[in-house]
């Protein structure tokens, strides 16, 4: 017996698959695996075969067209194209979390028979053709990585898998990024790394340590801070980064003493950063300022805003530490800075 791939479509109609697989029966071929993958043009049908050791390629393909099935494609293939999809993503997702430079390797894994190459520059877009995916680069500033497949042609869930592939990328970079340990002057340590939803208490708490005039600075009105429901999303963003400053506290239990966060959609996140009052002026925002916007490429974003008061001397001389703004709008006493993403390089 031998071992094939096969991808066919067929009408996205109830009974259609049952056809294909009775005119393969009828040839003594045993489907081991199937998957389908909706398109426009019908359910696309991956199977993995295993035919009579003298069936030939021209042969499979005759009984996939006896079948109703369409521009079908045939390759032979080994016991790893039994592996079923999900544990394939796991496999890869696990290998990213420890690499994320391994990106490329893990989607022509993923994409099998592709050909994947970086591309410094041009057009991020992400899309696919039949034989062309491209998706953005989590590992490079404004890249992207473009996939090549002659056969079969990339569906829809190809490019949705490999989209989540680029994300488990993006996270694991961003966590490898932000992770840092700060000496401050008087020789205390002080951890700067990522927020978790398990940081909520920490985080409130802090916020109950601040005082209006920092709240106010912060949140840009007059108030004691956001409810816990608010802040755990502030925690969690579904793009970009929240981070949080700590020490050690009583007992040796980590005492968190400022949070910065990095969110935005599309091609724009803000950037936002409170420091709890006894330890202003200690280059702690600075640091986890500089942290946010070097983040802010591997997170898919093209430019940053900072939006501050006037009369925020603190935060304005962390700003000018920036490079010069694109642009920079004031209304009334509230200014706003926007920065190219490609200009923090520097600061990484």
């Amino acid at each position: 017996m031998a071992l094939w791939r096969v991808r066919a479509t067929v009408d996205d109609r109830p009974g259609f698959l049952a056809v294909l697989t009775a005119s393969l029966a009828l040839r003594s071929v045993n489907i081991l695996a199937v998957q389908v993958l909706t398109t426009e043009s019908g359910a696309v049908d991956d199977l993995v075969v295993d035919t009579p050791d003298a069936m030939t390629e021209a042969e499979l393909l005759a009984a996939i067209e006896r079948g109703r099935g369409r521009d079908a494609w045939v390759s032979r293939t080994d016991a790893y194209g039994l592996i079923d999809p999900p544990t394939q993503a796991l496999t890869l997702a696990a290998r990213l979390a420890a690499d994320p430079e391994s990106l490329p390797a893990a989607l022509t894994s993923l994409l099998g028979g592709s050909l994947v190459r970086r591309e410094q520059g041009g057009a991020t877009a992400s899309g696919h053709s039949d034989s062309t995916m491209r998706l953005p680069d989590p590992c490079s500033d404004g890249g992207s990585l473009v996939a090549t497949r002659l056969a079969p042609a990339f569906t829809p869930a190809e490019f949705a898998r490999a989209q989540a592939l680029v994300e488990v990328c993006r996270a694991a970079l961003t966590r490898r990024l932000a992770a840092a340990t700060m000496l401050l002057p008087d020789g205390t340590e002080v951890a700067l790394r990522p927020a978790g939803a398990h940081d909520l208490a920490a985080v409130d708490d802090m916020h109950g340590r601040c005082g209006e005039r920092s709240l106010y600075l912060r949140y840009l009105c007059g108030t004691r801070g956001p409810g816990r429901s608010r802040l755990a999303r502030l925690l969690t963003p579904a793009r970009g980064c929240t981070m949080v400053a700590e020490t050690a506290g009583a007992a040796g239990r980590p005492h968190v003493v400022a949070v910065a966060s990095l969110i935005g959609e599309g091609e724009t996140a803000e950037i936002a950063l409170l420091v709890e009052d006894g330890w202003q002026r200690r280059g702690i925002g600075t640091a986890l300022l500089r942290r946010l916007v070097g983040l802010a490429g591997p997170s898919g974003f093209r430019s940053v805003t900072l939006h501050t008061h006037a009369d925020n001397d603190a935060m304005l001389r962390t700003m000018r530490r920036l490079p010069d703004p694109s642009r920079l709008d004031r209304d009334g006493t509230l200014l706003s800075a926007t920065i190219p993403v490609s200009e923090f390089a520097v600061l990484r």
